[in-house]
């Protein structure tokens, strides 16, 4: 299929996997790599198109982040087996390392796909972003493509062994597969209760407050990440914890209230 596709394939493999499908990239550009090492395809024009793709992908997600925010973070965090996790870490990445994420977002699972919507919502300016993800796009697609072309003769090696092998490698391939889909299965049975999150009306709360209940009621203030500095409105009352620091933060929470959790 390299052979005769492998333009088309690493360039339509690379965007499936910036725009979030769960697609092989990697596998791709290293597959790309060791077809221009046996001159079957051109270096630069792998190179490239790998580039041309993932930056066409990132764009894209940056400018549906900068319009639709949090709504498409959480669209690309439900396939998620804990969408909270997937959102938080992606957010204290962003928290701990500023733009430098975009760098080295491409290769951390989850990260990679997260990462310019979240710089597209934190309003970070375009070009900026665009000098970013150059570099990171450059450094992931160089280091997976070399890697297939100086090592292309161990990976021949590689696809013969499997060749000889024939059948039992075929049944040791469905049998890991349908394993992996079996432990995702178990995990997102093991986070389901993560998923259902008591919510309450706004108008609800507020008939409390307007009755005098706040003596009987703490409202906590959970954003995360560049949303939240010390010039941001928030709820009048509120008290301010740190998400990703809860074992200390939790300590700090009245037993004799209810307590009312509000994120970004």
């Amino acid at each position: 299929m390299i052979a005769h596709h492998g333009y088309l394939l690493v360039f339509l493999l690379v965007l499936a996997e910036a725009v979030g499908l769960p697609v092989p990239a990697a596998v791709a550009l290293v597959a790309g790599g060791a077809a221009a090492a046996a001159h079957l395809l051109w270096l630069p024009t792998v190179i490239f198109l790998a580039m041309a793709a993932m930056l066409a992908g990132d764009s894209l997600l940056y400018i549906l982040g900068r319009h639709m925010g949090w709504a498409l973070l959480g669209v690309l965090c439900r396939v998620s087996t804990n969408p909270e996790t997937c959102i938080l870490r992606s957010a204290e990445s962003f928290y701990k390392r500023g733009k430098v994420t975009l760098v080295i977002a491409k290769f951390i699972p989850g990260v990679n796909t997260m990462a310019p919507p979240l710089a597209g919502s934190m309003k970070m300016r375009f070009l900026q972003f665009l000098r970013f993800d150059f570099l990171g796009a450059s450094l992931y697609a160089s280091a997976y493509i070399l890697l297939g072309f100086v090592f292309r003769d161990f990976l021949a090696s590689i696809m013969h062994g499997f060749q000889l092998v024939g059948r039992s490698m075929e049944e040791v391939l469905v049998f890991a597969v349908i394993g992996y889909v079996l432990y995702r299965f178990w995990l997102y049975r093991k986070y389901r209760v993560y998923r259902i999150v008591p919510r309450v009306q706004v108008q609800e709360l507020a008939g409390r407050l307007s009755d005098g209940d706040d003596q009987k009621l703490m409202i906590v203030d959970v954003r995360s990440h560049g949303y939240y500095d010390a010039g941001t409105e928030r709820i009048k009352g509120s008290v301010r914890i740190e998400p990703n620091n809860l074992t200390e933060e939790l300590q700090r929470l009245p037993k004799d209230r209810d307590i009312y959790l509000y994120c970004t």
